[in-house]
């Protein structure tokens, strides 16, 4: 099997936007599971490359070819995106080699007579790339732009430093816009260089874990290569590096650890789920919160996770039984819908809607292609109608948790005042479980904010509300 053929299928299979690509990638490279280690770092690497840097390696394209990138035959416009990104960001690929292997594929797949034009567009790009490269040390002073090499291609950053920013982090610029007004330059810059670093692995060890478990664990990792770094936030949250597929690290298959992000993590922290407690996740896949959740409350407590397809509640249920969890109870329902069983028999309430997914950009590349500014406006409106339904399950003095993937203050911090305005709840201090977490200060009036750059997490958002306790009338 060719490698970049594998790389190249995938990304005109990405490009229709009908499929998830970490989604793609695992299937593919489980599919091709006895290539050579190396092969399969190669096929991952460059196709979530060419993902993250699309918008500026279009831009490159476009300055050297008389032919726009949109105009271009698909197959031709991402043969000569996977070449770019080995020229310019790949030293372990010759230049001559990139040339070569793109040109044979070109006329491989059918497109003898565009051998030319593939080969001259790299050519012109590889012998000049040395005036392409982006320095991420900052120019003139610690102002944390990324100063461009001696060229002519980029947007001027003191004159058009959106655009600049787009090209330069691959960013959609009405992104770049809404964060520039939420959090300032400053910590727009940080979010987006956040977003094109590498992102270890995250895994949350099950609390249940002996100490000698842990030590043997942590142990067999190592002796597989696998780095494993204790998280600053949560003491049973590690960030592995060097990692070859999430089933291949040590006890994954015997359930001690589930791969969950910190901020996820945090998100069950703040609910004060205890010994007993009957807690619902209404977005429940793929089921990180709801088997924490799980955990917390024990064998007298139980779980009843929720999602709106039968093959998110399929995963749920694969994850919660490696785990060995039987206080979880799976339903395929529509959080929208309103469930008059429940009204009032939940001690918590997990509400991790669907968002714009903005928080997450650094794993999930394709979100800024597809999501566009007509579904970002439509997306407060559905969170707060499942907001509307779901707080009826809360009994009083219970907890409700409204989390988000996205960085987004309209989906986010207006949601969350929003529903203190409308609903019989008040917003719970969470200071006393994420205080000790830089730049928490919100904490206290029941939320926090978390963001790329700035936290050692996802971009998220966490919003704690308690049920009031309305006292009964007597006559």
């Amino acid at each position: 099997m060719n490698i970049r053929e594998l790389i190249l299928d995938m990304l005109m299979e990405m490009e229709k936007g009908k499929v998830y690509s970490n989604i793609l990638i695992r299937n593919v490279l489980d599919k091709y599971d006895y290539l050579p280690a190396k092969d399969k770092a190669f096929v991952k690497r460059v196709t979530e490359g060419v993902l993250e840097r699309r918008i500026q390696i279009d831009y490159i394209i476009n300055a050297f070819s008389k032919i726009p990138v949109e105009k271009m035959k698909p197959l031709i416009r991402n043969l000569i995106r996977m070449s770019v990104y080995q020229l310019l960001f790949m030293d372990t690929v010759p230049d001559a080699a990139v040339c070569n292997e793109a040109v044979k594929l070109a006329a491989k797949r059918k497109f003898q007579p565009l051998k030319g034009f593939v080969n001259g567009v790299l050519r012109n790009i590889a012998r000049r790339k040395g005036e392409l490269a982006i320095d991420e040390q900052p120019e003139n002073g610690n102002d944390g732009v990324p100063a461009v090499g001696h060229t002519c291609f980029y947007p001027d950053k003191r004159e058009y430093p959106l655009e600049y920013l787009s090209v330069a982090y691959s960013m959609p610029e009405y992104f770049i816009r809404d964060w520039m007004k939420d959090y300032g330059m400053e910590r727009t810059k940080k979010m987006l260089q956040a977003m094109l670093e590498i992102h270890p692995v995250t895994i949350r060890l099950k609390e249940s874990l002996s100490v000698e478990e842990k030590k043997e664990l942590l142990g067999k990792m190592g002796k597989r290569g696998i780095e494993a770094t204790p998280h600053p936030y949560l003491p049973y949250a590690y960030r592995l590096n060097h990692v070859d597929g999430v089933r291949n690290i040590p006890g994954f298959d015997r359930g001690m650890f589930a791969v969950q992000d910190v901020s996820s993590m945090l998100c069950v922290e703040c609910a004060g789920i205890t010994e007993g407690s009957f807690v619902v996740d209404v977005c429940a896949a793929p089921g990180g919160k709801s088997l924490y959740g799980a955990e917390k409350a024990g064998a007298a407590g139980q779980v009843l996770a929720r999602d709106i397809s039968a093959e998110k509640v399929a995963l749920i249920e694969e994850n919660a039984r490696r785990q060995g969890f039987g206080n979880i109870r799976t339903e395929v329902f529509d959080a929208l819908q309103y469930d008059s069983a429940l009204e009032e028999k939940a001690d918590v309430v997990l509400a991790d809607v669907p968002c714009s997914g903005l928080g997450i950009l650094g794993r999930k590349r394709d979100i800024k292609y597809n999501m566009t500014k007509e579904m970002l406006s439509e997306l407060p409106g559905i969170q707060r109608e499942i907001l509307s339904t779901v707080w009826h399950y809360v009994r009083p003095g219970g907890i409700l948790v409204y989390s988000t993937c996205t960085i987004r203050k309209e989906e986010n911090e207006e949601n969350f005042r929003w529903f203190l305005e409308q609903f019989p709840f008040t917003a719970e201090d969470i200071s006393g479980k994420v205080g000790h977490i830089p730049e928490a200060e919100t904490a206290a009036d029941g939320f926090l904010q978390l963001l790329p750059g700035i936290h050692e997490t996802d971009g998220f958002f966490i919003g704690v509300f308690r049920r009031k306790i309305v006292p009964a009338r007597h006559p």
